[in-house]
């Protein structure tokens, strides 16, 4: 079979993927399939719209016809791939079928919606992709009230952006602190008094028990039957990898599509990428890993086979009251912390102590330059 190279998805990874290809062979055929429209955008900048007083519009750096021709791939847009025949190397859709030299599957991840009770469920609100904002811009734009259901990175941005475009917020979560997952408690706890000095009201330790549409509101019944009121609900819960399409072509999944060093799945030729993808055990959704494995993954693509190797990622949190940088394990149980609060900002140093050695650190406000001299000292993942 003659070169081509299939990507099933247009979102960061996919169109990273294609740039990357692009950057190093211009002519290979390229042939992108995708569930919505094709165009490229930055699904970071969803968690400050509000703020900006942003449209779905303006999110877009490049319409999709115009991306396709500017890095001369083929895209077929609005386009749902029904199955793969790995031993022919096709891909089905729409009643017809493409063939392919290698296959990568971007097909990323879905917001993580729990089935609650009541019949106001179906009205809950996700914002993990451009079209879903496009669909509740309007109805966000009007509401004076949200309720924001999970406290961790993205649920955190977001219910500090929409306080500071003036919307009265509840930020809602069973974990009791803030973002538990990459803050100590002792940050989180200055994130929590941050917030709640802002007006954003924070219930943590609460579980969502039914969600029932009453007139011109929801309401949220909890687990101890007390009551939240709000005109949008907006679950930012966590996500959950797209892997039914490579599981039904039977590739190997676990929490995202397993790969290997060099992106491969478990089937010859098929690769994955992104927030799909699990690599060493870990679905990673940030940018930067994202970005290195595109680099790796696209010479691997084009004839030189590039294992994967990913630094320590940067985590920039996007909470403007309190802005923060980390990385590296900041919330396991054996670590012990030097802390420098300075004028300009916090230093936060996470070690071992076992080894005693550099395990992460947070780094705020005018101290953020601080982090990659940090960044540099800790161990590739």
């Amino acid at each position: 079979m003659n070169k081509h190279i299939v990507i099933i998805g247009s979102g960061f990874a996919a169109y990273q993927l294609v740039k990357s290809l692009r950057k190093q062979n211009e002519l290979t055929p390229i042939t992108v399939i995708t569930a919505d429209n094709g165009d490229d955008y930055s699904k970071p900048d969803l968690s400050h719209v509000f703020s900006q007083q942003q449209t779905a519009n303006d999110l877009i750096k490049q319409e999709a016809d115009d991306f396709a021709r500017s890095n001369n791939i083929t895209l077929m847009p609005n386009t749902r791939v029904k199955a793969i025949d790995s031993t022919k190397q096709v891909v089905h859709f729409n009643d017809q079928c493409i063939g392919y030299s290698e296959l990568v599957l971007a097909t990323g991840a879905t917001s993580f919606v729990p089935p609650f009770s009541g019949n106001g469920t179906d009205e809950i609100v996700t914002l993990n992709s451009l079209m879903e904002y496009e669909e509740q811009q309007d109805k966000l734009a009007t509401a004076k009230s949200v309720l924001v259901l999970g406290a961790g990175l993205i649920g955190t941005e977001i219910a500090m952006d929409l306080a500071t475009s003036g919307k009265k917020v509840t930020l809602l979560d069973r974990a009791t602190s803030l973002m538990p997952t990459l803050l100590p408690s002792f940050i989180s706890a200055n994130l929590y008094q941050t917030m709640q000095e802002k007006g954003v009201d924070i219930k943590l330790g609460k579980e969502v028990k039914t969600i029932t549409r009453h007139h011109q509101e929801l309401i949220v019944t909890l687990q101890d039957d007390s009551y939240q009121h709000a005109d949008v609900i907006i679950a930012a819960m966590g996500l959950a990898p797209n892997t039914q399409l490579a599981q039904e072509s039977g590739i190997d999944v676990a929490k995202g599509i397993l790969v290997n060093q060099h992106m491969q799945t478990s089937i010859n030729n098929i690769y994955a990428l992104g927030d799909c993808a699990e690599l060493n055990g870990k679905v990673r959704a940030f940018l930067q890993p994202t970005m290195l494995s595109a680099m790796a993954l696209a010479k691997t693509l084009l004839g030189s086979p590039t294992p994967v190797q990913l630094p320590a990622s940067l985590v920039k949190v996007k909470t403007p009251w309190l802005p923060l940088h980390l990385s590296g394990d900041t919330t396991s149980d054996n670590l012990m912390w030097e802390v420098k609060q300075e004028p300009e900002g916090l230093v936060a140093k996470a070690f071992n102590q076992t080894t005693g050695d550099l395990a992460g650190f947070i780094v705020s406000h005018n101290q953020l330059k601080a982090a990659f001299p940090l960044l540099r000292l800790l161990p590739v993942e």
